[in-house]
Parts: structure tokens; sequence; C-alpha cells
């Protein structure tokens, strides 16, 4: 027998174990039978918060929980909802030992003893916020609802400013084709995770009229989203951009105010507009702020107390239209509500909040929707996936979103994020939680998210595979291990997955990914095998023929779509992206979902070419069709030796990992998310006189066929200096740089070497490759570092290849 001096050790280990390693399950108290009290003085102002409790539990468990008129004297249990401490002293001394809260805080207390539930705040906010963080906690399944029995707390948000974007427009993924109460249900999510704020459109933005996924005009959609924000008490914002020509000219601002009186009118609360500077939008500062002084008494004879909000978002700023602009907010005129950062600003948010009067709050707008050509694009990414996912995927982030926040919060006020549908969804809820309280741990708000959308019993499975998709799209996905262990992972989630689940947006997302994912690793090394093994038939052509080397190398190509690999995966994103439409309105495709080109319809993407196959194509097409031998020999290099700096030189991708250590990387991106002092890796070849890119393809500048090196490249915003450093040259050589410019930006940019001037300002995007002597005095201590920058008011510089050739 164990003698009782071991055991008792043996229990202390275990305990230990459970307190220090893995987390310990919290005892879950049975509450099926619960009723909801709220005293009678506040019963009209929580009417819908009641709601939303009685709802969101009677749709997950089938169990409608009854009001009483009294409290109970702990013969069943009872959820306790009140806006001032007037209780019981055995229940108001449970209170009393939680810390205090503020404005929209709320305490949550559960007394096993009483079987009460407290939910106290201080007023219809908090108590809405409060109901949604219990409803966040507790486990409901169908006949059965528990709580945690030692759940106690009092949480009261960092911030005041937390919501999101829900555009009723046609150039977003998924939110065109809501219906009223699909825009009821959303928001009211998003207010249970703490958002008390919510941003909507106008009719008339940068986009078409309607679309054929609407259900409603336009105008009538906003009074609904308006309607239903001011039932759940949030505050409602209005992205309200400036699209017109002149608004100095008379006749033309008489117009444009009578559209917006219009929209000012319809909508029964507007708590604040929010007008970019610039995109969209092209307005001077001073007829800015004068437009704007017009604007806001239009805007206050509807909404007496909204406030304008305004950013300096403009594609090519100069010093002095920034110097205009932040002289013009520090005036403080009687209708600003405050500053707002989002995308293309070059102003850092620090330096914005110097730069700023202390008194004038800030107002974050993060891109928390888009993948690339964004103010967070996903850093360093892989080029077959930025070539097949695209700009608008669905993209959970949620320690990138948690590490964007938390980098720069201190600065502002709170955020609104820019979404442009659904695709985003995830990284709302992590973001709306970082905005309620920055230490909160992202694990635990998939875990909330996964428990109440999803399922209870899947909570911790979701969780950690809405974490393991961020990884697969982090670093080289040819040796990412981690994209065939998550598919395996969701595919166990899938064959256990209820009915209900199966039918549930947020898992058909997570799910589309995880195939999505494995079916692009899987083809990309398919397809670089094959380009390897046709370059080496090509290179054959001295042993057999010129033509038959030709064909050879063509046919290997073709196997890519003759020979297709893991068809399975394909047909179930069809198939999730079919259910996708069903369920949610997301459109992945064009001809069939009806999607925007260039926008969510990621699937249509799923087979695009992942290796050089359109440029190789297109080369050797000029070579069959050459009229002499020596010509296709030559043709045949060039595919072949494309990349060859020949003997003593260098060769450089700058999209491509293996290079980046020679970019002079100024910051990390924990202290520069935005890349606003330092270069990131970006994408597309650019096309002549086209300065915007949604998707990556093989063509560019006149729209012939461009290699895969021309896709992506290393970008410095604006005029920072874009810096790239060569060691072990030697000394005793004399060097060319030929250097190609791809990108979506069209930049007037400048060389240096060391100092020197290797070329003036030229303008990018009307040749792809340039050549020019390195000076040997330059590389005579067998360094050179090169640098680019841009005149004012231009984009950006990027380099995509550099060759260093000896001469």
């Amino acid at each position: 027998m164990m003698k009782p001096s071991l055991i008792f050790i043996l229990f202390l280990l275990i305990n230990a174990f459970k307190i220090h390693g893995a987390p310990m399950e919290n005892e879950m108290l049975q509450i099926s039978d619960a009723t909801i009290y709220v005293d009678k003085e506040h019963r009209k102002d929580l009417v819908k918060v009641v709601q939303v409790l009685q709802e969101e539990v009677q749709k997950r468990s089938g169990i409608l929980w009854d009001t009483s008129k009294k409290l109970d004297k702990g013969d069943k249990w009872q959820v306790v909802i009140v806006l001032e401490k007037y209780l019981p002293d055995n229940l108001q001394k449970e209170l009393d030992q939680l810390d205090n809260i503020e404005t929209e805080g709320y305490q949550l207390s559960v007394i096993p003893n009483e079987k009460k539930i407290i939910v106290y705040s201080v007023g219809r906010r908090g108590a809405l916020f409060g109901v949604g963080k219990l409803l966040r906690k507790m486990e409901i399944r169908k006949g059965e609802i528990s709580v945690p029995k030692d759940m106690k707390l009092a949480s009261s948000p960092e911030y005041s400013i937390r919501g999101h974007q829900l555009g009723y427009r046609p150039k977003t993924n998924s939110y065109d084709a809501w219906t009223v109460a699909q825009y009821d249900l959303y928001i009211r999510e998003l207010a249970i995770f703490g958002a008390n704020s919510i941003e909507i459109m106008p009719p008339d933005t940068d986009d078409d009229e309607t679309s054929i996924h609407m259900k409603l005009p336009a105008i009538d959609m906003i009074k609904e989203q308006s309607r239903i924000c001011d039932d759940y008490d949030l505050d409602v914002w209005m992205w309200y951009p400036n699209l017109g020509e002149d608004y100095t000219d008379p006749e033309f601002a008489k117009k444009e105010l009578a559209d917006r009186e219009l929209v000012f009118s319809t909508v029964q609360r507007l708590d604040h507009l929010f007008v970019p500077g610039g995109d969209p939008g092209d307005v001077e500062p001073d007829v800015l702020f004068t437009w704007m002084d017009k604007v806001a008494v239009l805007l206050n004879k509807y909404h007496p107390d909204a406030k304008i909000w305004i950013s300096p978002q403009v594609f090519r700023p100069t010093k002095e239209w920034l110097d205009k602009f932040y002289n013009h907010i520090n005036e403080k005129p009687e209708w600003l509500g405050g500053v707002v950062f989002g995308p293309w600003i070059k102003t850092p948010l620090d330096e914005m909040r110097k730069i700023v009067d202390s008194d004038i709050p800030i107002r974050r707008y993060p891109d928390i929707t888009h993948s690339l050509s964004s103010q967070y694009a996903i850093p360093r990414w892989d080029l077959a996936q930025a070539i097949t996912l695209g700009r608008e995927c669905i993209n959970p982030r949620p320690t990138d979103e948690k590490m964007i926040h938390n980098t720069l919060d201190q600065y502002a006020d709170g955020s609104l994020s820019y979404s442009e549908g659904t695709n985003d969804d995830l990284n709302k809820f992590v973001w709306s939680d970082q905005d309620w309280n920055p230490e909160i741990e992202v694990i635990e708000t998939l875990r909330e998210y996964a428990r109440f959308f999803i399922s209870p019993d899947f909570e911790e499975d979701l969780a950690q595979g809405f974490m393991a998709e961020e990884r697969n799209v982090q670093g080289p996905l040819l040796i990412n291990e981690h994209v065939q262990e998550n598919l395996l992972q969701w595919r166990q989630i899938e064959q256990r997955a209820t009915p209900e689940m199966k039918n549930n947006f947020r898992f058909q997302m997570g799910l589309i990914r995880a195939y999505f994912d494995a079916y692009v690793q899987k083809r990309l090394v398919y397809e670089t095998l094959l380009e390897q093994q046709a370059k080496e038939q090509l290179g054959n052509y001295k042993k057999t023929s010129v033509d038959a080397s030709i064909a050879a190398c063509k046919k290997t190509l073709a196997k890519a779509w003759e020979e297709r690999i893991d068809q399975q995966y394909k047909v179930r994103c069809d198939e999730l992206a079919d259910d996708l439409f069903a369920s949610i309105g997301a459109q992945l495709t064009i001809e069939k979902h009806g999607a925007m080109g260039g926008r969510g319809n990621f699937i249509d993407n799923i087979d695009n070419p992942l290796n050089d196959v359109a440029w190789i194509y297109s080369t050797l097409a000029k070579a069959e069709k050459a009229a002499t031998e020596k010509v296709k020999v030559t043709l045949i290099e060039e595919v072949l030796q494309r990349n060859n700096p020949g003997p003593g030189g260098f060769y450089d991708n700058f999209g491509n990992p293996a290079s980046w250590s020679k970019v002079q990387f100024n910051y990390d991106l924990d202290k520069d998310p935005g890349n606003l002092r330092t270069p990131r890796v970006s994408f597309g070849v650019g096309l002549k006189d086209k300065e915007w890119v949604h998707e990556i393809t093989a063509k560019g500048f006149e729209g012939e066929a461009a290699p895969v090196s021309w896709m992506n490249q290393v970008t410095a915003f604006y005029d920072q200096p874009l810096s790239i450093k060569y060691d072990n040259l030697n000394p005793d050589e004399k060097y060319k740089i030929k250097v190609a410019y791809t990108g979506r930006f069209r930049s007037r940019m400048k060389m240096m070497a060391d100092g020197a001037q290797i070329h003036d300002f030229i303008k990018t995007g009307v040749q792809p490759i340039y050549e020019f002597s390195i000076p040997q005095e330059i590389s005579k201590d067998g360094s050179v570092t090169f640098t680019w920058t841009c005149g004012e008011a231009e984009r950006g510089a990027q380099v995509s290849e550099i060759w260093i050739i000896k001469e």
C-alpha cells in the first residue's frame, strides 16, 4: 500500500501541474431553468438588452428564458440585470468585492449559493456589453445552458471608440447581399463583443450605384442600418468622401449639398461624419475645410450634436498639403470631432499625435480586410499565395491584428476598422477585444468566438485551428509544414461536425481556407518541379534539336493543367464557396456568385499559374516563329540564362526571402506595422499608365507576358529611402548594375551608390529593365550601398531585381 505522505505529495504535484501547466477546466453550473430580472425603474431602458439575452440563448438551446418581476429567493437560477446597486445586502456585497467600473463597463458575478448571476452597469450600453460577456462565457447546447461557477469580473473598455465599417455598396464581397435582418444580427454580434460604433456609407461613393445582390436601394438600407444601431444604442458614423471636381463652384456645391441633405435627413441617428481628405477624392485643404463649414451646417440641421472627423489621406502628398491640413485642424473649427488615421496617410501615427493638439481626438481607421496593396499587408508574403488568395481573401490574422493594434493604440482614442465584407470577420472580433482591453490574449478571444458562434464542444479545436491558419501565410509556402497539418486538423473537425456547424458561415470560412491553402501548396510543389524538368529538357537542344527541346519543354509545363493534381481539394473549395454564398452572401467567384473582379473572388484564382509558364511560353512562341536557328537559340538561352549574372556577378529577386538580407529594413514590424518608415515586400507587375493592382498576374507594361520575378518587389513608401547593400565585390573589377523597376507605382525615382548619383529622376512604369555603369572608385572597398529615393508627392520606390555584372 502506498504511504499517505506519498499520496499527499502526488496530490500536490498533480494540482501544481493543473495550475502551472495545462489550463484547468472551469466547473460549469447548469442554469437552464433561469429567469431574467430587471428592476421596474429600468425595464423600459433595458428591453433591448433583455431581448438580446433571450434570443441568443433561445436560438442555441431552444429554451426561452422568461422575465420575472421580482427577485427570487434562490429556488432557481436568475439573471439579474441592474443599472443601480439597489440589491439586497447578500447580493450587493458580492459586487462590492469587484473593481469599480467606468462608463460602458460592467460587473459580472455568479453567486452559486443564491443561484444568481448579476450583471451590473452604469448605463444601457454597459448592460449590453455585460450581457454580451455573459453570453460569450456560457456554454449553450440544445436543451442545456451552463455558466462558469467562479465567474466574477469587472471590466471597462480601454478606448472610447470601438467599431467597424459595414458599407452597403457593390464593391464589398458580401455586405451588398444582406437583408435588414442580417445587418441587425451582425451589428448585434459586434456589440456582444464590445463594439459601440458602426460606420455606414452614403448611396453615392466611388462605386456602382447598385448590384445584382442588393435587396433594397442603398438609401433605404442605410436608413435601416441607422435605426438598428439606435435600437442597440450604438454610435452611427458615416464615411462620406468628396468625389466632386470643384467645391468652389456655387452651382456644384448646391447640388452636392442637396445630395447630402437627402442622406442626412433619411437616417434617424448620425453621431459622426468621417470625411477622407483623399482615397477617394482629391481636395486641397483650404477648399476642403471651407467646404466642411457648409456641410456642418446641413449636418447639424438634422443631427445637432454630430461632429465631423477628417483625415489627411492622399495618394501623393506634398509638405505644403500636409502643413495646410494640420494648421486647419489645430484651428479647431467648431464642427471638428477629431482626426482619422487610415490608409494612405504619410504621417506616422506617433508623429500625428505630436502635430495635432493634445485635446483633439484621433481615431484609427485600420485596414483589416486586405492582404496586399493595403495599409497592413501580410508581411513578406509568399508570391504563390498572393497570386491565388489575392487582395481580399478570407484572412484570419489574429496575432498580426493584436500586434498592429498594440503597437499604435496609445496614440489614439480607439478605432473603427476599414472592412469590405465578411472575409475579415475573425479580425473584427479580435480588434474589438483589443480595443476593449489590449491585454487580452488572442487565443482567449478565439475561444469565445468559437464557443459562442460555432459550438462549445469544438471551442479549443476551432480556436487552435484559426490560429494555425495564420501560420499558413508565414514564411515560404514551398517548405511550410504547417499547411498540410492544418488541413488534417480541420478535416478531423469536419468529420465530427454537426449539420448546424456545417451550415455555419464562420466554420465554412475556416474550412475553405484550410483546403485552399493545402491545394495551392501541393500545386506549388508540383509546378516548381515541372518548371525545373522543363528547363532541363529545353537545355538539351544541342543533344536533340531546337524544335524538339522546345516541344518537350512546353509539353512538360502543360502537365500543370492537363494532368492536374489533388482535384478533390479544389472540388471541396468550390462546394464551400457555394455554401458561403448561400449562408452569408459571400461572393467568391465572378461568374457563379456575382463577385467584383479583384475583390473577394479568390476562388477564381485557385488555378492561377505558380511558375514561370506564361513568360516561358511567350518567349518560346517567339522562338517557334523565328526565321533562323540562331535567333531560336538566342531565345532559348534567354529562358535558361535569364537570372545568370555571369561569372563573379550577383543576382537578387527582392520578392525572394533569400535576398532580403541585403535590404536595409530600418524597423521591425512591431514598431512600424504600416511600413511608413521601413520597406516592405509588395506585389504586382504594373501596366503602363495604370496604378492600381487588385490581382497579381503575369502581365505587365504593354500587356505582354511577364516573368514571375517582376510580380513582387521591395518597396519604400513616399520619399523614404530604399537602400540595398552588396558586399564581397572585387575591388579590382569594374561592374555595371542591371535593375528591374516593376510594381504598381509610377514614381519619379533616382538611384545613388554610396552618395554618388547613378541616375537622376526617371519615371518608372515605362520600361522594366535599365542598365548603368558603376564607377570603379565606388566599389573599390568591396562594398556598395545603392539607395533609391522618390521626388515629392510620389507614392514610393520599388525594385524587383538586381544583377551586378562584371563589365
